[in-house]
């Protein structure tokens, strides 16, 4: 089978597809992923032929725009429906000659989607984050700013639309790119037990579980709690981090903080508190005993995998969706501010309250029951 792989260039919608994809081309699939350059690499490893995108007027690929792409719905669709029309001709030329099977494509790479709308190829939705439906998306909470927003934009929209329109793409609106439905095939990332609502999905919907990477380095645990902290790779509130500093300065945990993006600074940092720039992500959660997380679903996954019960403190309605999950079946504490006082009187509410670990090992219990890659890899091979 021959299948083409679109995706954003984003780690945490990258990273979750690399064992499916692995699996594909060790059972004799080729994939053919179009991406960028910065992911090329670790897609090569996987077996997949790489084809690169970067050279082409595709502005998700500017960090600002890609942060405000997870903020403001109006300038993501917008973006994407851009980004679409940038790579029309290059992916046209591509499929006449590749002449795929099947079309795979992030849930939010629209221009996947459209592809095999305008070829007629069959599609699956390659979902990092929940799925979403109307019973779902309720955890997707947007202020009426943002759907005001969204109301005022809809003009300029509707000329995207038809900009895709005059390039021989069957849409209608904007539901058409953006909505799957119960007849979309649909690869998540995730178990059954942690989607919200997942008895209203139908079985078009393959809950493989998330992806865990190996441990790959040794972390020392030099106290009798670890308390791990890191907010993505983007996350530049400095004033955040001396938060969690001052908040454990003066107790007896260890505390290993990864900056991610964020410039390390001096902050008289304590015997008991390492800040890094990136740590091995699985090797410290292994260990770890409280996990202070932005909740983007890799990091909450990896976490909850290892029965590690989560502070979180989200900065996007997705996030903001992982977190409530997270916190509704018992495995998390939502902070409100990030104050210092609420992230040390979290840690210890989770830490002196074996129910949250408890909560935490159920969930994990059903991410190891999911079928896994192998799952992925016979749900894709039955869609024609």
């Amino acid at each position: 089978m021959k299948i083409a792989w679109f995706c954003i260039p984003a780690h945490g919608h990258t990273n979750p597809t690399l064992g499916l994809v692995r699996e594909l081309t060790q059972a004799g699939h080729e994939v053919t992923y179009f991406s960028f350059e910065e992911f090329r690499e670790k897609i090569e490893r996987a077996g997949a032929t790489f084809v690169s995108c970067n050279s082409y007027d595709f502005e998700m690929e500017d960090k600002e725009n890609g942060e405000r792409v997870g903020k403001d719905m109006a300038f993501a669709t917008e973006l994407l429906v851009k980004s679409t029309l940038a790579l029309d001709e290059m992916v046209a030329e591509k499929v006449a000659r590749l002449g795929p099977d099947l079309i795979v494509s992030d849930s939010v790479a629209y221009w996947g989607k459209l592809t095999a709308m305008k070829y007629g190829i069959p599609y699956v939705s390659s979902t990092t984050t929940f799925a979403f439906n109307q019973y779902s998306s309720k955890y997707m909470k947007h202020g009426v700013f943002e759907l005001l927003k969204m109301l005022l934009a809809m003009p300029k929209i509707k000329k995207h639309i038809r900009k895709l329109q005059e390039k021989g793409y069957p849409v209608k609106g904007i539901l058409d790119i953006v909505q799957n439905d119960n007849e979309t095939n649909t690869i998540v990332y995730t178990s059954k037990e942690f989607q919200p609502c997942a008895d209203t999905f139908s079985h078009r919907y393959c809950f493989i579980g998330p992806s865990i990477r190996p441990i790959e380095s040794e972390i020392e645990k030099t106290r009798e709690k670890l308390i791990y902290i890191s907010m993505g790779t983007v996350m530049k509130r400095k004033d955040f981090y001396r938060s969690c500093v001052e908040a454990f300065r003066n107790t007896d945990y260890q505390v290993v903080i990864a900056l991610g993006a964020s410039e390390k600074e001096d902050m008289d940092l304590p015997e008991n508190i390492q800040v890094y720039g990136f740590v091995d992500q699985m090797a410290v959660l292994s260990k770890a005993d409280v996990f202070l997380t932005h909740c983007g679903m890799n990091s909450a996954s990896e976490a909850l995998y290892y029965e590690v019960p989560l502070i979180c403190f989200p900065q996007t309605p997705e996030q903001g969706a992982v977190a409530k999950r997270a916190e509704e079946l018992g495995a998390g504490i939502r902070l409100a501010a990030g104050g210092k006082e609420e992230i040390l009187g979290a840690a210890r509410k989770i830490l002196a309250d074996s129910r949250y670990k408890e909560a935490a090992k159920e969930i994990s219990k059903g991410f190891k029951q999911c079928g896994g890659v192998r799952a992925g890899r016979e749900f894709l091979e039955k869609v024609r």
